[in-house]
């Protein structure tokens, strides 16, 4: 699967980004991690307010540093090399800190990996000050106001618009290629994408309208409450751009602004509207489940309408859905999403 997508995802990113990538920035994008070409300066400073505060980034950024997860895709989809971006700490199957989807990109573009920060333990401060950015890009992340504010004092830094780890990734486009002086490039990257997606969801028109919901990393060893992700993150979000719809306790525990809820497996019945369940895992675990006298009532676990990931791989990781990442992922995790659904009916 890895050799198929990771081949594909070069000409769909070519295809998809074709409208966009018609400044100097792509076609002189140097092999050298960081060089990007110098623009003009019209509409700086820029100003952007996001929920850590505000931001002025005086004038277009030649060295362009990214922290937490994911941030970088936007700057390479848009033909930036990032000066330092974060390693992969978890999906990355050859253990080189660079995602199947990135190596693709930095391939096409004769670029050199960038300097990679070892987040293992939090944001490594010093590492991204030697890289000396004029940008810190973190529009999905999860700083906290310290972090925030110790990375200003490297350089200019963009935050989360409202949420730690709740932005969607078309969210992460408008906000990092804002920072980038490159909005008008970032619609035309999100319409491509949109386009991509559809496109793939329109060849299971069966999926329409399935209520799913994404358990998250299950504890064989407690089954006594259910662990989910609400609306508020972009794995479930992302149901929604593939035609399927929230259950209503998934909607109820989104109101409360987390990323995640939490229900007991006493009162499994609210999830008597989740016809499709996505987890991390595999067979052992569905066998597990359908074995727990609570947890088995749940109709999609009942009849085996289940997507197990695996955790630690690409795939799993895709389904977090990225700049990069929608277009390796998405022909494979749809047939895998139909294929679930069409046991439930």
């Amino acid at each position: 699967m890895r050799s198929r997508r990771t081949a594909a995802v070069v000409a769909s990113a070519a295809a998809s980004l074709a409208a966009a990538l018609t400044l100097s920035a792509c076609g002189n994008a140097s092999a050298d991690a960081g060089e990007t070409p110098a623009g003009s300066a019209e509409g700086y400073p820029i100003v952007i307010e996001h929920a850590l505060g505000t931001t002025t980034i005086p004038a277009e950024p030649e060295r362009v540093a990214t922290v937490n997860w994911a941030n970088h895709e936007v700057p390479l989809a848009l033909g930036v090399v990032p000066v330092g971006m974060a390693a992969a700490n978890f999906g990355d199957d050859d253990g080189d800190g660079v995602l199947p989807w990135v190596d693709a990109r930095l391939e096409e573009l004769g670029a050199e990996t960038p300097v990679l920060f070892d987040e293992t333990d939090g944001i490594d401060f010093e590492a991204v000050a030697d890289t000396q950015p004029d940008v810190i890009l973190a529009a999905y992340s999860g700083l906290t106001q310290e972090d925030y504010e110790t990375l200003q004092e490297i350089a200019p830094v963009v935050a989360y618009p409202e949420a730690p780890w709740a932005t969607t990734w078309r969210e992460m486009i408008e906000v990092n290629s804002q920072a980038l002086g490159k909005a008008e490039e970032g619609e035309q990257l999100i319409a491509g994408l949109e386009d991509e997606i559809a496109q793939t969801v329109a060849e299971h028109p069966d999926l329409e309208g399935t209520s799913a919901m994404f358990v998250t990393h299950v504890d064989t060893t407690d089954l006594s409450t259910v662990n989910f992700y609400t609306a508020n993150d972009p794995r479930t979000d992302f149901f929604l751009d593939l035609g399927m719809e929230h259950p209503q306790a998934v909607l109820e525990a989104s109101e409360s602004g987390e990323f995640a809820g939490s229900v007991s497996a006493e009162q499994v019945d609210v999830f008597d509207d989740v016809e499709l369940v996505v987890t991390y895992g595999d067979q052992s675990l569905v066998d597990t489940l359908q074995a727990d006298p609570l947890l088995s009532q749940m109709p999609a676990i009942a009849d085996d309408a289940v997507v197990f990931l695996d955790g630690s791989g690409p795939l799993g990781t895709a389904a977090n859905p990225t700049p990069l990442s929608i277009s390796w992922v998405v022909e494979d995790y749809v047939e895998m999403l139909a294929g679930a659904a069409a046991a439930d009916r």
